[in-house]
C-alpha cells in the first residue's frame, strides 16, 4: 500500500509518499480552495505512485468528513469529493490530530500546534480525540488563537507570547490531565525553552501521522 500524506497548513501544503523519501511543498494561504489544493498536489506529485491518500485538514472533521470551512484558507472544503479528485480512497483528519498521531508514544498525550492558528488534539490509549481549543473564549472578547496564533505573536511580541504559551499549557494540563504534552507547529521553534514537562514535536511527523492513519492498527 502506497500512501500519499498531505498536511494542509495555513502557509504551506506539504506532501510525502510512504514508498519513498520524496517530499514536496507549495504555498497555501487565504485563497487556497479545496480544488486548488488538489490541483497543486497533483502537479507537485506528478509521476509519484500511490493508491491511498491521507489528508490533515486545518479545521473541524467528524467521522472522516470536513464539517466546517477553514479559518485561514479559501472556501469550498465542506462536501468536496476528495476520493473522486484523487481517484483513490481518502481518509481525512484534523491536521493537529495527524501530527499528534505522528508524535504519539503511548498513554494519554495532549498535542498543541503553534502555527498560523492553534491546533489541538488528544490521544488517549490509541484513540484520537480531536479538539477545537483554539476558538474557546479565554476572555470576554477573545479566544485562545487570538493570543497564541501567528497574529497574536506578532501583536504581543515574542516575550509576551512565550509567557502566554506557558500559561495556556498549564491551563490545558489542569483540564485534561495528560501524561505527556507535545508542542509542535512552525512557531514551536520560537520558544527559547519549552514549558516544564513538555516535549517538542517534529513538524515532519505530521506526514508520518498520515501514513499511520492507514496502518492496520490506526486509531479511530
Amino acid at each position: 500500500m502506497r500512501i500519499l500524506a498531505i498536511d494542509v497548513g495555513g502557509s504551506h501544503v506539504k506532501c510525502a509518499v510512504s514508498s519513498s523519501r520524496r517530499r514536496a511543498r507549495f504555498r497555501s494561504g487565504p485563497e487556497l480552495t479545496a480544488a486548488r489544493m488538489v490541483k497543486g498536489v497533483l502537479e507537485m506529485t506528478e509521476g509519484w505512485r500511490f493508491d491511498r491518500v491521507a489528508i490533515g485538514y486545518p479545521g473541524a472533521v467528524q467521522r472522516g468528513r470536513i464539517v466546517k470551512e477553514p479559518h485561514n484558507l479559501g472556501p469550498g472544503w465542506v462536501g468536496f469529493d476528495f476520493r473522486a479528485a484523487f481517484k483513490c480512497p481518502v481518509r481525512i483528519i484534523n491536521d493537529a490530530a495527524m501530527q499528534a498521531l505522528g508524535d504519539y508514544r503511548g498513554g494519554t498525550m495532549l498535542f498543541l500546534g503553534l502555527g498560523t492558528g492553534l491546533g489541538s488534539a488528544l490521544i488517549a490509549d490509541g484513540t484520537i480525540v480531536p479538539l477545537e481549543l483554539a476558538h474557546l473564549h479565554c476572555s470576554a472578547r477573545h479566544d485562545y488563537e487570538h493570543f497564541l496564533g501567528e497574529r497574536g505573536r506578532r501583536r504581543l511580541g515574542d516575550g509576551k507570547w512565550r509567557r502566554r504559551v506557558r500559561e495556556v499549557v498549564e491551563e490545558f494540563r489542569a483540564a485534561f490531565l495528560p501524561e505527556s504534552v507535545v508542542i509542535g507547529g512552525g512557531n514551536a521553534r520560537r520558544l527559547k525553552r519549552l514549558p516544564a514537562g513538555t516535549r517538542r514535536g517534529r513538524n515532519s511527523n505530521a506526514l508520518l501521522g498520515g501514513f499511520r492513519l492507514w496502518g492496520p492498527k490506526a486509531p479511530r
